[in-house]
């Protein structure tokens, strides 16, 4: 991950779950099975730059298995 969240992830938003997440194969693979969601909010991170910026995060989790890959989306401020 080439950033650090700073404190709690806001504004949660469920973008797909189930079937309707494309790589639910390679998850189940990677970390096993659960009830899969790609999920989105809002996180203050700090980059590798030492850079703190306000951004959207898109990460998946499962019940049991918890938060994975989570990816930077875009700057919002």
């Amino acid at each position: 991950m080439d950033f650090e969240i700073l404190g709690e992830i806001t504004v949660l938003e469920t973008m797909a779950s189930g079937r309707g997440i494309r790589d639910l194969r390679r998850l189940h693979r990677s970390y096993g099975k659960g009830r899969w969601r790609k999920m989105k909010g809002t996180a203050r991170i700090r980059l590798r730059n030492g850079d703190v910026r306000l951004a959207e995060i898109h990460w998946y989790e499962a019940h049991g298995i918890g938060k994975r890959e989570f990816k930077r989306k875009r700057y919002l401020d």
